[in-house]
């Protein structure tokens, strides 16, 4: 039997949240597995004991990123408007039906102002301290790669930029085993430019030194800059769209929980950023025995990091790739 006319609007009824939370609810049970009071003495610190207006609870404001995260929500914009229309996620921060929930710029003022990158640190590794607990990371081998992600910035508003072109990671390391070979057969270290040392019976003239003077001078670069998001990098590869974009290189273990992760610019290679990634993973993790990588990683200074570490780095096949 059809039925017309289903509008009952601006019913007045009392209901218990409780009830409008499923059972089964992914956010139910990440409430139950985690213990917030933790979060509490991280953040502590980094408030005022006697000064100023009750702020928003830290745990209300991890919480949204994390259901941003969680359902890929676009935007902290976006995800303060369905935090207002979804009972779920009321009843995860804690707010009744009626109850003003948090403005979009309230949660991004505290990550940037006030959530130090120690803090978001300190949380993350809280977490992966959780899932090791639980027994469920696998330390045998790390996997390292990069994944691009778009920027929010139209190519055609971009400028010209020229910036200093910074020196490779390892030529610092290979200068000293130059100068400790040097020393060794009794020769003159280099000095920290690269230039050999000069004759003291040869005398420089002034036009010597102007010569010497630029070609020290530090290299620059042009590169492409976004006027709208000038902290990305404009990526090109292969047939893929022109783009600016970010790169996470990021190590995970065999069961994909990510262990650490670089954001860069997407004009960054993936060989140039290795070095952070591998310090900041193996120093938490020293018990890592095989690097996983593919080919974009193949360079003799990162074979020769990883082999001097008594760890191995075998190719990444097929059976590894997910």
């Amino acid at each position: 039997m059809l039925r017309r006319g289903k509008l009952d609007r601006g019913v007045v009824e009392i209901v218990d949240t409780e009830s409008l939370m499923l059972r089964d609810h992914l956010l139910r049970k990440i409430d139950t597995a985690v213990d917030w009071e933790r979060l509490y003495e991280m953040v502590e610190p980094l408030y005022s004991e006697d000064n100023g207006r009750p702020g928003v609870d830290p745990v209300v404001l991890v919480k949204m990123v994390l259901i941003q995260h969680l359902y890929g929500l676009p935007s902290l914009r976006r995800t303060a408007e369905e935090v207002y229309l979804n009972a779920a996620y009321r009843w995860f921060l804690g707010y009744t039906l009626q109850e003003e929930t948090p403005h979009f710029s309230t949660v991004s003022f505290h990550f940037r102002r006030r959530f130090t990158e120690d803090t978001v640190n300190q949380i993350f590794a809280w977490i992966l301290e959780e899932v090791a607990q639980a027994g469920y990371l696998s330390l045998k081998a790390v996997f390292i790669d990069g994944t691009h992600i778009k920027a929010s910035a139209n190519t055609k508003k971009q400028v010209k930029a020229v910036i200093p072109e910074t020196s490779k990671r390892y030529a610092k390391e290979l200068m000293d085993e130059v100068n400790a070979d040097r020393e060794t057969h009794g020769k003159t270290s280099f000095g920290n430019d690269g230039e050999p040392p000069a004759s003291p019976e040869k005398r420089q003239d002034n036009t010597s030194r102007k010569k010497l003077a630029r070609r020290k001078k530090e290299k620059s670069r042009t590169v492409t800059r976004s006027v709208t998001d000038p902290d990305c990098g404009l990526f090109v590869k292969g047939e893929h769209k022109r783009q600016f974009a970010y790169e996470a290189h990021t190590a995970c273990d065999e069961n994909g929980f990510v262990l650490e992760t670089v954001v860069t610019p997407g004009n960054v290679h993936d060989s140039a950023a290795f070095d952070d990634v591998y310090d900041k993973v193996t120093e938490a993790f020293p018990e890592i025995k095989t690097v996983v990588a593919d080919s974009a990683y193949k360079t003799p200074h990162i074979c020769k990091k990883v082999f001097d570490d008594d760890r191995c780095c075998p190719p990444l096949t097929s059976v590894h790739r997910r």
